[in-house]
C-alpha cells in the first residue's frame, strides 16, 4: 500500500507539473490571443480585452494552485518542513480567493451559454468553499478534517484539465458533433467526477 501511494505522489506531481505547462505554453505562446478558443464561443464578448485580462488573472492563479497543492498534500513533504508546508498552503489558499472574482466573471461568458455558466458558477463556489473549510479547520488545530476539505478542494483545482480530457472523449472520441455541447456536458462533469475521486482518495486516506 505505501508504494501504491508514493506512485501515487509521484503522478500527482507529475500531472500538475505537465498540465501547468500545457496550460502555460497554449494560452500564453500559441494563441495569446485566445483566438482558437473565442472561435467556439457561441455568444458575442462585448469587452473582449477586458475578458482576456480576466482569463490570463484565471489562469496565472489556477496554475499557482496546481503548484503548491501537491506540496501541501504529500506527507513528505509536510514532515520535513512545518514551516514550508504553512507558507505554502498559504499561497494555495490565497490563490484561489483571489480567484474567485476573475473565474465569476468569465463564467458568464462561459462556451455553451447559462448551462455552462451555471456549472462554473458552482464549480467557483465549491472550489473556494471546500478551501475556506481547509484553511478553518486547521486554524483549530483539527487536522484530518482539514486534510479531507483540502483534498477537495485541490481535486477540484483540476477541473480544467478534466474539461479537456472529457471533451477530448465526447467530442473527438465519440464524435458528437456538437462542440458546445460536448463542452457543456464536460463543465458539469469535471467537478462531479473530480469531487467523487477525491472522496475515493479520501477513503483509501492516498495522502495520509
Amino acid at each position: 500500500m505505501n508504494l501504491v501511494k508514493k506512485v501515487t505522489n509521484i503522478l500527482i506531481i507529475i500531472i500538475s507539473i505537465m498540465w501547468v505547462l500545457h496550460t502555460l505554453s497554449k494560452n500564453f505562446v500559441i494563441d495569446p490571443l485566445f483566438q482558437r478558443f473565442l472561435s467556439n464561443k457561441d455568444q458575442l464578448l462585448m469587452n473582449q480585452s477586458l475578458w482576456i485580462v480576466m482569463i490570463r488573472i484565471h489562469i496565472l492563479l489556477a496554475v499557482a494552485a496546481l503548484m503548491t497543492g501537491p506540496l501541501g498534500l504529500i506527507k513528505r513533504i509536510r514532515l520535513k518542513s512545518l514551516q514550508f508546508h504553512r507558507w505554502n498552503g498559504r499561497i494555495y489558499v490565497l490563490s484561489i480567493i483571489l480567484n474567485y472574482i476573475p473565474g465569476f466573471y468569465v463564467s458568464f461568458f462561459a462556451t455553451g451559454g447559462w448551462l455552462s455558466t451555471i456549472g462554473f458558477l458552482i464549480l467557483n463556489t465549491l472550489w473556494i468553499l471546500t478551501t475556506i473549510k481547509g484553511y478553518l479547520f486547521i486554524k483549530k488545530k483539527q487536522i484530518i478534517p482539514h486534510k479531507h476539505w483540502m483534498i477537495r478542494s485541490f481535486f477540484l483545482s483540476f477541473a480544467n484539465m478534466t474539461i479537456y480530457v472529457i471533451v477530448k472523449i465526447i467530442h473527438h472520441g465519440i464524435n458528437l458533433s456538437s462542440y458546445v455541447t460536448s463542452y457543456t456536458i464536460a463543465v458539469w462533469l469535471c467537478w462531479i467526477l473530480n469531487l467523487c475521486l477525491a472522496e475515493i482518495f479520501i477513503r483509501r486516506k492516498m495522502f495520509v
